[in-house]
């Protein structure tokens, strides 16, 4: 019999997620996928699942669960209160859930993504090989919605692990945000460039697992701002008539029809996304290959994390 996770209480654009839908963008189907890769694989990792496996993601504010089997559970993403059956317990460890328990997650702090980890992981069918919920075309995930009250997930078999803590803190880089200049960049004149590159931006509350606007200089096109349009990636920065950057993230579209002045660089995608409404930033220009270099170290300090993984001395092994 099929373990179930129950959801009590949603927050806003909760819903599933793996580690993304690839090999379908030239057909027009978004990415997909956690906003934050690396806080959706620690939390896997805590509770014994892979990389891939399908996950929570809610946005700021979590929900109240209960399960019919006894299972791990871990939140990450940002700091945020967690309780099990009225216990507190810390975020960025795995803990026991008992059958029948309560768990409750609550508001994030100095983070907008988090991500609930289960043991087994959500075990719904895959579309285009992927669990990942695409909310704006219904693709994927529980019936192709976000989570709410009533709904129930069906879990995978987890393995029978103890629970799990960092060896180390999850720290991120610091400093501006990198991005590769392109593939408009030439609709800008050296005025814009100084502008994007030396004045700051602040994340705004225009966001969604789509898209985020930011505030600060309007950048004007000396070329205009419509194109023929063309491909977009996951990070590409588009900029429409009122000079305001659009980032497109996870869910966005897959071509469009404003110059794109750059775009972020991977291994600063989710830092970028994670940054609380009103915080600001500054954008720094690398070249691909400095990117690439980047991305590799990214991926090794993850692994790394990972890696370092040890037993959580506060909870029983399961």
């Amino acid at each position: 019999m099929t373990a179930l996770l129950t959801i009590l209480r949603a927050g806003p654009l909760m819903s599933v997620q793996d580690d993304g839908r690839y090999g379908f963008r030239a057909r027009g189907v978004s990415t997909s996928g956690a906003m934050d890769r690396d806080a959706h694989a620690i939390a896997n990792a805590l509770v014994g699942n892979d990389a891939h496996a399908a996950a929570i993601e809610f946005a700021l504010t979590g929900s109240t669960f209960t399960a019919d089997r006894d299972t791990l559970i871990a939140v990450t993403g940002g700091s945020c209160q967690v309780e099990i059956a009225g216990r507190p317990v810390s975020t960025w460890e795995s803990h026991l859930l008992k059958a029948g328990e309560t768990l409750t997650v609550g508001t994030l702090r100095g983070a907008v993504w988090g991500y609930i980890a289960i043991s087994g992981g959500i075990a719904i069918p895959k579309m285009l090989g992927s669990r990942s919920t695409h909310l704006r075309t219904a693709v994927g995930g529980l019936h192709g919605k976000a989570l709410g009250p009533g709904d129930t997930l069906p879990l995978g078999d987890g393995e029978k692990l103890a629970p799990r803590t960092l060896g180390t803190p999850y720290l991120r880089r610091h400093g501006p945000i990198a991005v590769i200049p392109g593939p408009q960049d030439d609709y800008f004149d050296e005025n814009a460039w100084k502008m994007f590159l030396r004045q700051p931006y602040r994340a705004t509350a225009s966001r969604d697992r789509m898209a985020m606007v930011l505030d600060g200089p309007a950048l004007q096109a000396f070329k205009g701002h419509d194109i023929v349009s063309d491909a977009t990636v996951v990070g590409s920065i588009q900029i429409p008539g009122s000079g305001k950057p659009i980032v497109l993230t996870a869910d966005g579209q897959t071509t469009g029809g404003y110059p794109k002045i750059a775009t972020i660089a991977s291994f600063d995608l989710a830092r970028l996304a994670q940054l609380p409404t009103g915080q600001q930033f500054l954008f720094r220009a690398i070249s691909a290959d400095f990117a690439e270099e980047q991305a590799i170290h990214a991926e090794d300090r993850l692994a790394a994390v990972i890696a370092g993984l040890k037993r959580n001395e506060g909870c029983p092994p399961k």
